[in-house]
């Protein structure tokens, strides 16, 4: 690592990132307001709630909406406790190196696996997901051509903008988050004005779903929440370009719970406007219509209209798999700094003139690339890949809150500008017990009339990802390399 003289790098980022050990090659070209979107664009609330909408409906009926309230609450928890460790740990990489200062360099090598595999298939999956509406938007028919070619696109264009360096990623990620938050907004005012056919009381009316089940609504419910599961992820990019924002000990826990105060709401009003438009819940219950969301939006708008509607979508896509990308590769670049990973010379080189680690970047986009091209020989093979991502995310989440919980009760005292003082352990066990709840949800079993392996699909992919983890742990001992300070975040006299 070597030291900058950036004009843009104020001598207190410096001087902290010195006090841990570190000196940083990037530039803060990156405001409160473009990481705040970063976050957001991440978290994508048109591309959330436009892929699950349809699912999640079909199983829990209207009260489907009340988990993204729920979950909410529950990532709003994680994101303070995420706010602590990076106001004292502003370092490129997140999830990785905050485990490795608060516990230790195996559990953190572990923590940034877990991670890094979600990441880089949750960027194949949000790119594979464009396919229909660029399909739609072309007037093309759907198909595993189609998606495949509309999937590339969005991986070249996002490492494009990448690759042009942090400003241009901090425009783009503000450009996405207007062009997004307008969009939704605009589409949502509309549907409630011109197309609303129910009051609020559909709110608390299943119409029905669950009914078949032996277990009850709750069940349905818990299955139909995947879609606020699955939604409030994304905060934790802040976090990732740490070393790329001016003042990161204040504005970084500021912009991770503005993601999800705004990400959040936006999301909510999104599912409230379309589910006020769909004229009848009992079709989309049984099946019958199989598309909601197509059908609410050409009915409000017409073939124009739907094609605009279409545009702000596929840019929301795009924006999505743009900070995706952009949080991969800096956790690899971290891995790669701190010499914990096969490789890492190549992955912690750097460019001098754009300030970005252009391999890492290619890494973020051809892995991706590779399981999209991956459904030409089976698209459920893609399917059973993709099953991994949100699971191995939130592992990686709660990999990081058990290893503060941890540190906070063998005597770390959070020592940022941002601390939730002593209401911090209550947090940190509430977020901790929330995650694991989310998890098992994740991962119960739900298709018993499906072979066994396909039944805990999502339970057997963590599985192997873990297991391939510690293999590669075991036999590589990768966390015997490099000499970056691990575990210091424990008062010495009590780690001894």
């Amino acid at each position: 690592m070597t030291s900058t003289n950036d004009p843009l790098t104020g001598p207190g980022d410096d001087a902290r990132l010195a006090d841990l050990g570190c000196t940083s090659e990037f530039r803060r070209d990156m405001s409160l307001w473009a990481n705040f979107s970063l976050g957001f664009t991440y978290l994508s609330p048109v591309v959330g709630i436009y892929t699950l909408f349809a699912s999640s409906l079909a199983t829990g009926g209207p009260p489907m909406i009340w988990s993204l309230v729920i979950v909410g609450a529950g990532q709003f928890l994680v994101a303070l406790v995420f706010g602590e460790i990076v106001s004292q740990y502003p370092l490129t990489g997140g999830i990785y190196p905050w485990a490795r200062r608060l516990w230790g360099r195996r559990w953190a090598w572990m923590t940034g696996w877990v991670y890094l595999v979600a990441l880089l298939v949750t960027i194949a999956s949000v790119a594979y997901g464009a396919g229909p509406y660029l399909s739609a938007l072309l007037g093309i028919e759907v198909g595993t051509g189609n998606t495949i070619l509309c999937a590339l696109v969005i991986l070249g264009v996002a490492l494009a903008i990448n690759l042009a360096g942090t400003r241009a990623l901090a425009v783009a990620a503000i450009v996405g988050f207007t062009a997004e938050l307008v969009g939704a907004l605009a589409v949502g005012g509309w549907l409630l004005v011109t197309q609303r056919h129910h009051g609020l009381g559909v709110l608390f009316d299943s119409f029905g779903a669950g009914a078949g089940s032996q277990s009850g609504y709750f069940v349905a419910f818990l299955a139909a929440g995947l879609i606020g599961i699955f939604q409030y992820y994304g905060f934790e990019a802040c976090g990732d370009v740490a070393e790329e924002v001016p003042d990161p000990t204040r504005r970084i826990p500021k912009a991770m719970r503005m993601t999800i105060y705004v990400g959040g709401a936006a999301a909510t009003f999104v599912c409230l406007a379309l589910l006020l438009a769909v004229p009848d819940f009992a079709a989309v219950v049984s099946g019958a219509d199989a598309d909601p969301v197509t059908n609410v939006l050409t009915t409000a708008f017409g073939a124009v209209g739907l094609k605009v509607v279409l545009g702000v979508v596929l840019l929301s896509f795009l924006s999505c798999a743009l900070s995706l990308q952009a949080a991969a590769s800096r956790l690899l670049y971290s891995y790669a700094r701190d010499d914990m990973i096969a490789g890492s010379r190549a992955f912690r080189k750097f460019s001098p003139a754009r300030r970005i680690p252009p391999n890492a970047l290619l890494v973020a986009a051809v892995v991706p690339a590779l399981v999209v091209l991956g459904s030409i020989v089976s698209a459920d093979a893609l399917i059973k890949i993709i099953s991994f991502a949100v699971l191995g995310i939130y592992l990686g989440f709660q990999m990081v809150v058990l290893a503060a919980l941890r540190a906070r009760l063998r005597g770390w005292r959070p020592a940022g500008p941002f601390t939730l003082g002593r209401a911090g352990l209550a947090v940190n066990v509430a977020a901790l017990a929330y995650g694991v709840l989310a998890i098992l949800n994740m991962a119960w079993p739900r298709t018993p009339d499906a072979p066994w392996y396909d039944n805990y699909l999502v339970a057997l992919s963590g599985l192997v990802v873990v297991a391939a983890g510690l293999v590669y742990l075991l036999a590589a001992r990768p966390y015997d390399k490099g000499d970056a300070p691990s575990g210091d975040a424990i008062p010495q006299e009590v780690a001894r």
